[in-house]
């Protein structure tokens, strides 16, 4: 194998296969009769490099998308694509009718326009396991493609002739003269290469990228659409054979004077018509047209984008209602993750001043844990989350004791002599002068800030339990006792240490210091490893933490309780466990929580992360994301364990 060439094998996260943007009709095969009920959607969301990636939508028209797996994506780019993004995906269905083929651009828009060098190239059997293979054409091919600057938008058709699957593409130098021209190559038998060298197809005498191949029956022709930058609009050619010269013809495809690219065609359900598809790049929306001769165009939508989804320059396949159940079972749309993006460590709070739910998180999926700021999400409902922006960031101004590591906040809402409130948020970073991780707090009059920082920690190592062996003053937790009134503050990775606070909310005293570690156990039963959590419900202090590593799948949460918030942790052997990781579902590491009660209610929620489950094998203790699930308990009030779910409780009604 080359050396310069990627290949990892059986990725978990995908699904589709558009026969979009240049494929041949569907068709019956002996060996894939069932009927085709639907289409599946492979696209981008925009030029935000967290957003080139591959998402997937379905609909039972082909006009009409719903994403799927929530809009969010079901590749992850970064561990596919040598430049982390990927765009304008492509995929087919082969001609066994069972074994599906993407490829997609590896770019990363936001490097420019003439950054990209390669493609990927993706198989599957079951559109949700995937192979893939990276490409970059100037280490790959030294000689006359040691120039590339651009390898666009590659698409993949059979040639019935050659017997083989082409890739083929838009490419270009930085040599003299050079633009855009679509160039082919044949995969070879795995799709996991390219044979040969690149080998020109077609070009329109300028600029010519985003081609599209389809088959028409009718006139036993293969139709090129594809994008003309001199003249900016969607043209076509035809030929007999794929590799024979292509005749141009005459006249526009696209049904607007908007700004187009990306032209997929796709032949309907019904076999009586063709689906045209292509992006209104400038105007963030795609344009659906119809034709039954792939020559006269009639408009029919503008596909509303909306929320998470915003699609961009991808394709459309029809599936059968068996592959359309496999992609509803793995991808469809559950409420969780409840926050978008990666998030962890979450902190849930009732505001009494607002009458909203808040949640604060750790940044999560940057290496090595190290994000330096905090952001906060604001419900009314539990389950719609809106984003209320990064609350404080400890690598600037706002925090002058710490640089980085921002990590596993709380908080506490308290009202003030005079009515109003104030808001202690608690949190852990790196401290540059001691060289450890140690405990701020900061305060504001607002849920979501400004917030103000003490100016210096209010935990730090020193302050360790002497009993206390190892860990760090990490994962902090702040509590009110219903019954006294007091403060406590609670922290410890490795060990749990816990002491109430002094009135002014700013500092501990010193002399309540308490080791709080429960005590016996095992790494894989309930032995403390980190995250402590309390609550109190009928006379009951609970104390909740969690049990192995953040990146385990088997990371969970156990309990214990006491009489007093101090007081020593009591675990009965037969309840225990709280919530922990349901491998049938790929839900993993369901652990670090808080607990929220529905004020005036006996009715409790538990928030908590997992590991985003495309990266269970790559990195899973930095790609965390939040849910959310109900909590109850027995008559004897031990906590009835909590079964993770795909969906999440049903939304609070409102007021």
């Amino acid at each position: 194998m080359n050396k310069n060439f990627l290949l990892t094998t059986m990725l978990c996260a995908s699904l589709a296969t558009p026969a979009a943007a240049g494929q041949n009709a569907p068709k019956e095969n002996p060996e894939n009769e069932e009927k085709m009920v639907a289409y599946l959607f492979t696209y981008f969301n925009s030029n935000d490099p967290k957003d080139e990636q591959i998402c997937y939508a379905i609909s039972e028209d082909g006009y009409n998308f719903t994403p799927l797996n929530n809009g969010n994506p079901v590749i992850s780019s970064d561990t596919i694509a040598f430049t982390q993004c990927v765009r304008d995906p492509h995929i087919l269905r082969g001609e066994d009718g069972k074994t599906f083929y993407m490829v997609v651009t590896d770019m990363k828009s936001s490097l420019g326009w003439s950054s990209n060098r390669g493609m990927v190239l993706l198989k599957s059997t079951d559109l949700i396991n995937w192979q893939h293979s990276a490409i970059n054409f100037p280490t790959r091919y030294t000689k006359e493609w040691k120039n590339v600057i651009r390898v666009w938008a590659p698409e993949t058709i059979y040639d019935h002739k050659a017997g083989k699957y082409m890739v083929f593409y838009s490419l270009r130098t930085s040599d003299p003269g050079s633009f855009d021209k679509i160039y082919y190559q044949y995969a070879n038998e795995d799709f996991t290469d390219l044979e040969g060298e690149p080998k020109w197809l077609f070009d329109a005498g300028n600029a010519t990228i985003d081609g599209d191949i389809v088959y028409n029956e009718e006139d036993k022709l293969y139709h090129l659409f594809y994008k003309q930058e001199s003249g900016r609009g969607i043209y076509q050619a035809v030929a007999a054979n794929l590799t024979d010269r292509w005749t141009m013809i005459d006249g526009h495809v696209e049904q607007t004077n908007e700004a187009v690219e990306g032209v997929g065609v796709c032949k309907s359900l019904d076999g009586k018509s063709w689906i045209i598809m292509y992006d209104c790049y400038g105007n963030g929306h795609y344009q659906f047209c119809k034709s039954y001769d792939l020559k006269t165009f009639e408009f029919v939508q503008n596909t509303e984008t909306k929320g998470k989804f915003t699609p961009r320059h991808g394709t459309i396949i029809p599936i059968t209602q068996a592959e359309k159940d496999r992609l509803l079972k793995e991808y469809g749309n559950f409420n969780q993750p409840i926050l978008t993006g990666f998030h962890a460590d979450p902190e849930v709070m009732y505001s009494r001043q607002t009458g909203k739910y808040y949640i604060y998180s750790t940044t999560d999926g940057t290496p090595g844990w190290g994000g330096h700021d905090f952001s906060v999400f604001s419900s009314t409902n539990l389950v719609n989350w809106t984003d209320e922006g990064k609350m404080l960031d400890v690598k600037g101004d706002q925090v002058t004791w710490a640089t980085g590591n921002a990590w596993a906040p709380c908080i506490i809402e308290r009202q003030q002599a005079d009515g109003t409130y104030k808001y202690y948020f608690y949190y852990s970073a790196h401290n540059p002068i001691s060289k450890r991780k140690e405990i701020g707090v900061a305060v504001s009059s607002n849920p979501t800030g400004p917030f103000v920082d003490s100016g210096a920690p209010i935990i730090t190592d020193a302050d360790r339990p002497k009993e206390a062996r190892g860990g760090q003053a990490i994962d902090v937790d702040v509590f009110q006792d219903p019954k006294s009134g007091k403060y406590y503050l609670y922290w410890g990775n490795g060990f749990m240490a816990g002491a109430e606070l002094n009135d002014d909310m700013l500092s501990v005293k010193k002399e309540t210091i308490k080791h709080m570690t429960p005590q016996g156990g095992n790494l894989q039963t309930w032995a403390y490893r980190e995250a402590p959590y309390v609550f109190y419900r009928k006379g009951t202090y609970y104390f909740l933490w969690s049990v192995d590593d953040t990146g385990s799948p088997n990371y969970h949460v156990c309990y214990g309780t006491s009489k007093t918030p101090l007081g020593d942790i009591q675990i009965d052997e037969q309840n225990y466990r709280v919530i922990e990781q349901v491998p049938a579902d790929k839900i993993y590491g369901t652990a670090h929580n808080s607990i929220l009660q529905i004020p005036g209610k006996d009715e409790w929620y538990i928030v908590y992360h997992r590991i985003n489950k495309n990266y269970i094998d790559r990195q899973p203790g930095i790609h965390r994301e939040v849910c959310i699930d109900k909590m109850t308990f027995d008559k004897k009030g031990n906590i009835i364990p909590v079964q993770p779910t795909l969906n999440g409780p049903e939304p609070l009604k409102q007021k």
